[in-house]
C-alpha cells in the first residue's frame, strides 16, 4: 500500500480546508449568542428558536420542499426512461437529436435555461408559481438523473433479463423484477442528486416563481443582501444537516446493494457448479 507524499498530502488538506473549513465555521457561529455573526459571545441555541418563528422562512422552506420532492420523482422517471432508451434502443433515427436535448442542460447557463422557460410559461398563459418551478426543475435535473443511470445500465448483465424471459416474464415484468432492482442505487443516486439541485437552485427558480412561491435559496438570497443574519446561519447549518443525512444514507444503500448483489452472484455461481 503506498503512502501519500507530503505534496500530496499537503495538497488533499489545502483542497478540503478550502472547501469545508467555511462550512465548519459557519456550523460554529449559528450557536453564536451575538447578533454580530463575526463576534463570538458564547453559546447559545436561541437563534433556531427564532428560526422556528419566523414564519417567512417557514413558508420558503415548506414551498422548497415541495417542489425538491416533486421535481426530483417526476425527473427521476423521466431521466430513468430517457437513459433506458438511449442504452437499450440501439441505433434509431433522431438519436443524435434526442440525446443532445437529453444532455444540453448540463452545459447550458442558467440565466438561459430560466429566460427561456420563462418565455415558454408566459407565451402558454401558465401563471408562475409552484407548478411552474417543478416544471423548470424538472427540465434542468432528469439530464443528471439521465447521465448517472444509464452509466449503470451500460455495465448490466442482459443475460439476467433473457433469463426472467426465458421463464415466462414479460419485458416489462423482467424489467419491474429484474432491472430495476438493480439499477435501483442508481436510481436513488439520481433522486438525491436531483433532490439536492433543486434544493440549491437559485437561478432558475427565480425565473420560474411568482409572488407567493418564494423559494428558500431566493429568500436566504434576499436576506443577505440587507446583512447576514445568525438565523441565516442556523437555517444553513440545518440544511447542512439534511444534505449530509441524505448522502449517508444513500452510501449506505448503496454499499448494502452491492454486497446483496455480490452475494447473490456468488449463489448463483455456486448453484451453477
Amino acid at each position: 500500500m503506498r503512502r501519500l507524499s507530503w505534496f500530496n498530502a499537503t495538497s488533499l488538506s489545502l483542497g478540503f480546508a478550502f472547501l469545508y473549513l467555511p462550512m465548519i465555521i459557519l456550523i460554529i457561529y449559528s450557536f453564536n449568542a451575538s447578533k454580530l455573526v463575526t463576534v463570538w459571545a458564547g453559546f447559545s441555541t436561541k437563534w433556531y428558536g427564532e428560526l422556528f418563528r419566523n414564519e417567512a422562512f417557514l413558508d420558503a422552506a415548506w414551498v422548497t420542499i415541495r417542489v425538491a420532492i416533486m421535481s426530483s420523482t417526476f425527473a427521476t422517471i423521466l431521466g430513468t426512461m430517457a437513459a433506458y432508451v438511449l442504452v437499450r434502443a440501439g441505433r434509431f433515427y433522431g438519436r443524435t437529436l434526442f440525446s443532445g436535448m437529453i444532455y444540453a442542460p448540463l452545459v447550458m447557463p442558467e440565466v438561459i435555461t430560466g429566460l427561456s422557460l420563462l418565455l415558454l410559461f408566459i407565451g402558454i398563459g401558465l401563471d408562475r408559481g409552484v407548478v411552474t418551478i417543478v416544471l423548470a426543475h424538472t427540465t434542468f435535473s432528469m439530464c443528471y438523473v439521465s447521465v448517472v443511470v444509464s452509466s449503470r445500465l451500460v455495465t448490466f448483465d442482459r443475460s439476467l433479463e433473457e433469463a426472467a424471459q426465458d421463464l415466462g416474464c414479460t419485458p416489462m415484468e423482467s424489467f419491474r423484477l429484474v432491472t430495476l432492482p438493480i439499477i435501483a442505487p442508481a436510481v436513488l443516486s439520481g433522486w438525491l442528486l436531483a433532490f439536492t439541485l433543486s434544493l440549491d437552485d437559485l437561478v432558475i427558480a427565480s425565473f420560474a416563481s411568482g409572488p407567493s412561491s418564494t423559494t428558500l435559496p431566493i429568500k436566504i438570497y434576499s436576506a443577505v443582501r440587507l446583512g447576514v443574519s445568525p438565523e441565516i446561519n442556523a437555517l444553513s447549518t440545518i440544511m447542512i444537516g439534511i444534505v449530509t443525512i441524505g448522502v449517508v444514507t444513500a452510501s449506505i444503500m448503496t454499499k448494502r446493494a452491492a454486497v446483496k448483489q455480490m452475494r447473490d452472484e456468488q449463489a448463483a455461481e455456486r448453484a451453477g457448479e
